[in-house]
């Protein structure tokens, strides 16, 4: 095998740390809810949401509606409605980890039961708006989150802005508890991770470049959309090198489809390193169609989220073909996740998966060409986050 040197020292690096944000930083908007489907989120417990007319019905029972990402530092954007007259309430959760029976214990929750709408029972000097409209209309919901300060504008007006939110990162979740509560609207969901950066402007292939030939041969934008045509040519990558990151990004693959996200890999994207004599390598986080039967009888690092040829894939949680995932990956030091359509599936470390150790700390970002359809959209980039939410 060839041999290549890494890259020299002056090559460009971005490490991204948990720094205070800048007050200029706008972020990175997504909109949570699509007004078709619940893609993006999880539901919990025992209980039932659904899309009607262009809204999210908190339809019956006890449990709540989780999203499949969790958020450091953001700004969460909604509308609400309450259907009961009365004694209504639900709840909004930020900063929250995951299950609970019915709800999860530990959490941070903005109650929306009628007279303590916004109060958070676990911080001081929260309170309910004294411009909040009556059941059957709708409250607009403003909700920021920055270090241990949350803050509150309901309808815009500013409700209260304290601190104490000990949580550095968790799930923005809908909390459902209708046989007491009664049902609830919620639309408009739209969330601003703060301290994410794009790394796709959806009009232009800018900040990236085909390895070792022109990107266009393989790659293209489409409808906002990065799109990998399958034809031969190079895999794409990223024009910076990083360190530790958080990346997130949705993608859909065709029916058979191969392709990976290359990460901290030198410049000619080797991503396989048995032992300390073989070149410098990153690794590759598999994105595969599971359910094609040509890939029945594979290993289980080879399946979609696994860290090739290091960690499989805990569970399958790929979605049919024809819908988007959504895949994140968190890296810090030897220390990699990755969170698969809202579930864990990878979690490794030097120590537990002795591989890793052998693999860079720092490289280019990549989307491999596997010869099939791929596209990608929403890619963005953060610090790290914590791996316990409620650590």
């Amino acid at each position: 095998m060839r041999r290549f040197s890494p890259l020299p020292l002056c090559a460009s690096l971005v490490l991204l740390t948990a720094a205070p944000l800048a007050a200029e930083d706008a972020g990175y908007p997504v909109e949570l809810f699509d007004g078709r489907t619940l893609n993006g989120w999880t539901i919990e417990g025992d209980c039932e949401a659904e899309v009607r007319d262009g809204v999210i019905l908190l339809k019956s029972g006890n449990g709540w509606l989780r999203s499949d990402l969790t958020y450091a530092d953001f700004e969460l954007r909604l509308e609400w409605q309450a259907l009961q007259a009365e004694k209504y309430d639900a709840g909004i959760f930020v900063r929250t980890a995951p299950g609970g029976k019915p709800w999860p214990k530990e959490s941070f929750q903005l109650n929306l039961a009628q007279g303590h709408e916004g109060v958070v029972n676990r911080l001081r000097g929260t309170k309910a708006p004294a411009s909040l409209r009556p059941a059957g209309e709708w409250n607009t919901f403003v909700i920021r989150a920055v270090g241990d300060r949350l803050s509150l504008a309901a309808n815009g007006e500013p409700v209260y802005d304290v601190a104490g939110l000990s949580a550095p990162a968790g799930h923005i979740g809908l909390q459902v508890e209708v046989p007491s509560g009664g049902q609830f609207l919620v639309r408009n969901v739209g969330i601003t991770e703060l301290g994410h950066k794009s790394l796709f402007d959806g009009k232009s292939l800018a900040g990236w470049e085909g390895a070792g030939a022109p990107a266009e041969a393989c790659w293209k934008v489409d409808d906002g959309l990065l799109v990998c045509t399958g034809k031969k040519g190079p895999w794409l990558r990223s024009k910076e090198r990083y360190g530790d990151f958080n990346l997130r990004l949705e993608y859909l693959v065709e029916p058979g489809g191969n392709s990976g996200v290359f990460v901290r890999v030198p410049e000619n994207g080797d991503h396989h390193r048995e032992k300390d004599s073989d070149p410098p390598a990153g690794f590759e986080i598999q994105i595969l169609d599971d359910t094609a039967p040509q890939h029945a009888k594979l290993r289980d690092y080879q399946y979609s989220g696994s860290l090739y040829d290091i960690a499989g894939a805990t569970r399958r949680v790929g979605r049919p073909v024809g819908q988007w995932n959504t895949l994140e990956i968190n890296c810090q030091g030897q220390h990699v996740t990755t969170t698969h359509n809202g579930t864990v599936i990878v979690d490794a470390t030097a120590e537990s998966h002795p591989k890793l150790a052998l693999r860079n700390l720092a490289g280019h970002l990549g989307l491999q060409n596997h010869s099939t359809l791929v596209k990608f959209r929403r890619l963005r980039l953060g610090p790290p986050l914590a791996r316990d939410p409620m650590k």
